[in-house]
């Protein structure tokens, strides 16, 4: 079964409701969860939040936390994955925000660099990750650990 299948399954299996916002992978998460027929049951929404203007203004998350943290830091993950839970009033909210490369590192974030949180108003959970290769391999795997942390926090 797919990680997405798989995804949807225990959302139903739990009558959950999953709303996503993403940076990085740029809509991959969304569209993993939305090949799956019947989706809709489970999936409410999904949020490229790419730039910094958008991450406030869409998902709420505060500017004292981007110019203290950057959008690329596991705050800016948090508070995104808060957002759009609340934005659509959703059971569990995702986000990941990261550098895919080529460009846009520093000293400190490297490309691959990726955080992920996932929220359902009681838990959290938020990972730093460093993925390698391409812009495409980053993102697709990024795209896979936000499911794989949604599974995490349906666990019991």
């Amino acid at each position: 079964m797919s990680l997405s299948r798989e995804v949807g399954k225990s959302l139903s299996a739990h009558g959950y409701k999953l709303a996503v916002a993403e940076s990085l992978t740029g809509g991959l998460v969304s569209s993993m969860i939305t090949d799956n027929p019947g989706a809709s049951a489970y999936f409410l929404a999904g949020v490229v939040t790419y730039s910094n203007e958008s991450k406030v203004s869409v998902l709420g998350v505060r500017e004292e936390i981007l110019r203290a943290h950057g959008a690329v830091s596991d705050r800016c993950a948090l508070e995104m994955a808060k957002g759009v839970r609340a934005l659509v009033g959703a059971d569990i909210g995702a986000a990941c925000t990261g550098i895919a490369g080529p460009s846009g590192a520093t000293d400190t974030k490297p490309v691959g660099l990726v955080y992920i949180a996932v929220d359902d108003g009681k838990r959290s959970l938020v990972e730093e990750e460093r993925f390698e290769g391409q812009r495409l391999d980053i993102k697709k795997r990024a795209a896979e650990r936000t499911l794989e942390l949604v599974l995490l926090l349906l666990e019991p």
